[in-house]
């Protein structure tokens, strides 16, 4: 299988849109400034491709340039301003995870804004509309079951190779240390499977979830 090739000169869309990650080449107007806000789960990163532009992070302001990268963590409110004023400013920017509603808007006094659910298509994600609502609903439940139930399975998998891990540590068993570890990952990897389709799940339905 092939893979594309993005050029930050001429893509200005989000490319990557996933409960693991939101990836995005960004060009901002010349002057732009955008809203203030924060995001509940996701740490954002910021990397300038072309054009200066200021970050104020938690009232913090610094001005990047070309090479230049940034991080605002979860809950971190931040605001976004392009310094060139006839010139865009291009820039490689992600969230990770990506879980709606994602943005929260901040007020004047640092407050958050109700939550505010943005359709897909604002991050260039299609819908599939022919799938009804109640439907999407019904797929979420079912998933949480199942990451409930993987969570079950993977505690009791944690809880036996502990005792096994912690005694092959204390016999110096290398051997057996190992693959005591091996066993705890595999059950915190289906767990964080089962969690990602959950999520999937989650972005699709809450943006459509008050639809008439």
């Amino acid at each position: 299988m092939s893979f594309e090739v993005y050029d930050y000169r001429t893509t200005n869309r989000n490319v990557l849109i996933t409960p693991e990650i939101r990836a995005r080449l960004y060009h901002m107007k010349p002057g732009q400034v955008d809203g203030r806000h924060s995001h509940d789960l996701g740490h954002e990163v910021f990397l300038i491709l072309e054009g200066q532009a200021e970050f104020n992070i938690n009232g913090v302001k610094k001005v990047l340039g070309p090479g230049q990268m940034c991080i605002a963590l979860a809950d971190e409110i931040h605001q976004v301003r392009n310094m060139l004023p006839d010139k865009e400013t291009v820039m490689y920017l992600s969230v990770t995870p990506h879980i709606h509603p994602t943005h929260t808007r901040r007020r004047d006094d640092d407050s958050k804004a109700p939550p505010h659910f943005s359709p897909n298509a604002n991050y260039h994600a299609e819908d599939d509309l022919s799938v009804p609502v109640e439907t999407l609903i019904d797929r979420f439940v079912e998933a949480t079951q199942m990451v409930a139930e993987a969570a079950a399975a993977s505690a009791t998998v944690q809880a036996e190779m502990a005792a096994k891990l912690k005694a092959a540590r204390t016999s110096g068993d290398t051997d057996a240390a190992t693959a005591a570890r091996n066993t705890m990952w595999e059950a915190v990897y289906q767990l964080h499977k089962a969690l990602y389709a959950a999520d999937q799940i989650w972005n699709e339905f809450t943006p459509r979830a008050v639809e008439g």
